[in-house]
């Protein structure tokens, strides 16, 4: 029964995701239009929203490259390994009071813990390429990825001493409104390390096409490289989800299904601000990179910590 359990989860995962990156492809496009100054995709439907069902066909019947000199089952099976754990971390994200897919003691843990796996899969899909500048991306992107883990897990511990528990269902039963000014640097920080874990711009350095032509998907085509774009969607829906939960109280703002529209709508506030930092700010230099981790977002997330500590011990 866990095995049917598990397969039900995998399959509306999938589906979550891919229906979310063809929503947010759409979204993006519609939010750097206005950004430049311009009106984005208005063809295909109503304001262009039917844009995306044009290009996933597209993807699908286009010609799977496999080049010569790749490591044959590592370059196929590599764009899974990106993707699957991002699918899986978001198991343990309350999505109604009391319940979550996969309702863990430790589930805070989980969620920052298993997302971390794709670093694997990025470096093994920029180095079965045999391509100089895929696997330079793939080594971008294992430092950018497991360096700024280290304040966002520290920012989301400060909401773990403000509930006293792991288990995200817990948190959110012991969530009160007065958690998003306290915890609101913590939040900051959640932000901007996401957004590195993601690879996105502004720290979008180990695709950077003006020095790596794509970075590590440089060779990818096709189904391939959609998986790819969906991780990478699917994880900003991820993070913000989850954002949504821990920092900004999810449902709890209304009863019902009224709190969970509440819930999506904040994540998708944060996802346009993933999206607005993507098209506003200048690439990172590499250097620039490292050190706003460890001197910047590093101190603020133990000055959240220290915050939230004391806060706890005064109630």
């Amino acid at each position: 029964m866990t095995f049917v359990w598990g397969l039900l989860y995998g399959v509306g995962a999938v589906v979550l995701i891919a229906g979310g990156a063809v929503i947010g492809v759409w979204w993006e496009r519609k939010v750097s239009a206005r950004i430049q100054m311009r009106l984005g995709p208005q063809q295909i439907g109503p304001a262009g929203s039917l844009q995306m069902i044009a290009d996933v066909p597209k993807l699908l019947f286009k010609e799977d490259v496999l080049p010569t000199a790749a490591d044959k089952p590592i370059f196929r099976y590599a764009p899974l390994v990106v993707f699957a754990p991002i699918a899986a971390s978001m198991a343990v994200i309350p999505f109604w009071n009391g319940w979550a897919p996969l309702d863990s003691t430790v589930g805070i843990l989980f969620f920052l813990a298993v997302p971390s796996i794709g670093v694997i899969g990025i470096l093994l899909s920029g180095w079965a390429s045999h391509n100089t500048l895929a696997t330079i991306g793939g080594l971008r992107a294992a430092a950018q990825m497991v360096s700024y883990e280290v304040p966002r897990s520290l920012a989301v511990l400060s909401v773990v001493v403000l509930a006293g528990s792991l288990r995200p269902t817990e948190i959110m039963g012991a969530w009160q409104w007065w958690w998003v000014p306290v915890t609101f640097l913590g939040f900051v920080v959640y932000l901007v390390s996401s957004i590195a874990e993601m690879n996105r711009g502004p720290f979008d350095l180990p695709e950077a096409e003006s020095e790596l032509v794509a970075g590590y998907f440089a060779d990818y085509s096709g189904m391939r490289w959609a998986v790819f774009m969906m991780a990478e969607y699917g994880a900003m829906i991820v993070a913000a989800l989850f954002g949504a939960a821990m920092f900004f109280g999810g449902f709890n703002w209304l009863p019902g299904v009224g709190g969970l529209a509440v819930f999506i709508g904040i994540a998708t506030v944060i996802i346009t601000a993933i999206m607005w930092a993507k098209w506003t700010f200048p690439r990172l230099r590499q250097d620039q990179l490292m050190t706003f981790c460890w001197t910047v977002l590093t101190p603020m997330a133990i000055v959240q910590l220290v915050i939230a500590g004391v806060v706890s011990l005064w109630l």
